[in-house]
């Protein structure tokens, strides 16, 4: 029998794992590798502990309704981002506050929003 590790699977068939203080947060290498598995409009900050994309809509129903489906993963994957919202935008911005740095949960969650938008 032939079983798929975890982590052969693309970041989008994933499911989120509890980190704790023990987990290390990723190198700028593994950032950069699961990066490139994302939409390219994700980028990383300066220091490789945050991960952020902006989102532009329409109008506010549309936003607040990207908003809600962002919520909703972020509960059935307990990993959620800080978001930024206006009338017609918002910013997702994720990082492992448990480890003060970046796990693979948000490069698998930012797999989850893009997504959204593609489907």
């Amino acid at each position: 029998m032939n079983e798929t590790s975890p982590t052969s699977l693309p970041l989008l068939d994933r499911e989120c794992a509890a980190c704790t203080v023990e987990t290390p947060p990723l190198s700028q290498a593994e950032s950069r590798s699961f990066l490139s598995q994302l939409n390219s409009e994700w980028i990383l900050d300066n220091t490789f502990t945050t991960l952020t994309r902006s989102f532009k809509f329409n109008d506010y129903y549309q936003t607040i309704a990207f908003t809600n489906a962002v919520a909703w993963i972020a509960n059935q994957q307990n990993h959620h981002p800080d978001l930024l919202i206006s009338y017609r935008n918002c910013q997702v911005s994720y990082t492992t506050h448990a480890i003060n740095g970046l796990s693979e949960n948000d490069f698998i969650c930012a797999a989850k929003i893009d997504n959204l938008i593609n489907s």
